[in-house]
Parts: structure tokens; sequence; C-alpha cells
């Protein structure tokens, strides 16, 4: 007798159960996101690994039912989807953003060191030492 939640082992075909490990090890929890199917104890996650040995009883390939997922859950539920324009995001997006970010911080320092370069904060020279001597005199310069 088992819980609810925890995974159990198909004793009567050990060979069908390995494989059904297997699987599941490809494919991502819907409701932790970040396990495997193969290690998470949700209730979902208990289903679907139930209904994935009924699905390798019936004999279906490995393939295949990993096609049935994806067609039920999305690109998603796999931990290493297929490269394809409706994974891009998935594959490219965190390799863009940092080279877009490091874009951003090359021409953010590249100015930096241009504005210095070109003389940034001077010291007064004494023509303008005496005008502003004489603003503050005035109280022009407030």
């Amino acid at each position: 007798m088992g819980h609810a939640g925890q995974a159990q082992a198909l004793a009567e075909d050990p060979v069908l159960e390995q494989r059904m490990v297997y699987i599941a090890q490809e494919l991502r929890c819907l409701v932790c996101q970040n396990e495997s199917l193969a290690s998470s104890r949700a209730d979902l996650a208990e289903d679907l690994r139930r209904e994935v040995r009924t699905l390798l009883k019936q004999g279906k390939s490995d393939e295949d039912i990993k096609a049935y997922l994806v067609a039920r859950y999305g690109d998603f539920v796999l931990y290493r989807p297929q490269v394809k324009p409706l994974t891009w995001v998935l594959w490219f997006g965190p390799m863009v953003a940092m080279l877009l970010g490091l874009l951003g911080l090359v021409v953010y320092l590249k100015r930096g060191q241009s504005t210095r370069a070109q003389g940034g904060a001077q010291p007064l020279s004494e023509e303008e030492r005496a005008r502003l001597a004489v603003l503050m005199k005035d109280g022009r310069g407030l």
C-alpha cells in the first residue's frame, strides 16, 4: 500500500518500468516545472507516469509517447524541446538576452570613457574664475 504522490514501481514488468523511468526523466513535471516527471511527487506527475505505463503496455514507442504528451501539453513538457520556430525563445532567448546585456554594458562603459577623454570636468581658467567671482559677489550666481 503506497501513499498518494509517491512513485510506485510496476513489479509485474521491470523492463517496462525501466522504460517508463527513462521516458519520465526526459519529461518536465507540469506542476513542479523544475523537476522531471520521474522525480516529482505531485499527483499530476503520478497520473502522467500511469499514463506513460499504459501507453508502453499498448506497444507505443518512446517517441510516440513523447509526441502524444507534447500534443496534449505543449513543448514545455519536454526538458529538451526540439529546435523549431515555436521553441526558438526557449533555446536562444537566454543567449540573446546575455549578448544584449553585454553590448549595453560595453556601450555604457565606452560612453563614460569618451566623456572623460574629451575633458569631462576641467579646471577653470583665470578669466573664468574672475567672472565667477564677480557673479558670486553680485549675487547673480545664486
